[in-house]
């Protein structure tokens, strides 16, 4: 029999589930390790659950699933390439097309890791520049650097794929 925090925490799990997989596939450009790193999170956030569902569990589950990214990254210093797999990844509110998914991931995996993070965190997730900065533990004005930088790569990236194909987007 369940008790109240484990079916409290099979809701959260539900719902959590989904954005933390697709959140792990921007950052690796990996669909296998965004279900590894998805699927650990949720279970350190599950062993922590007391502490966390008073808090905010889906920043805690988020935290987690970015720590244990970069710490896989520490670890192996290896370099993301991605498989164009997203599409791969359904999504109950996915209103975009296969290509533009694929053009994502293919733009993405241009930047650096830093740079990867930032863009997800800001623009995926939504965070406020302010909270992209605590969640990473970087002063702002790095967020506001990084950002800048890496949109101005994918400027230049989406450029040269719409001269490459002869139109724009």
């Amino acid at each position: 029999m369940l008790g109240s925090n484990d079916t409290e925490f099979d809701e959260f799990a539900v719902v959590a589930w989904p954005r933390l997989r697709r959140i792990g596939y921007l950052l690796t450009g990996d669909h296998h390790l965004a279900e590894d790193l998805a699927q650990t999170a949720l279970v350190r956030t599950y062993a922590s659950w007391r502490r966390v569902r008073r808090n905010d569990a889906s920043a805690y589950s988020r935290r987690v699933l970015i720590n244990l990214n970069i710490d896989r990254i520490r670890r192996k210093r290896i370099t993301e390439v991605g498989d164009g797999a997203l599409a791969a990844i359904p999504s109950s509110d996915d209103g975009g097309r296969a290509e533009d998914r694929d053009q994502i991931v293919r733009l993405l995996d241009g930047l650096t890791e830093k740079e990867r993070r930032v863009v997800v965190l800001r623009h995926y997730c939504d965070l406020s520049e302010a909270d992209v900065a605590q969640e990473l533990r970087i002063a702002p004005g790095t967020v506001k650097s990084t950002l800048a930088r890496a949109l101005q790569k994918l400027r230049v990236s989406v450029q040269s794929e719409n001269e490459a194909v002869g139109g724009t987007r």
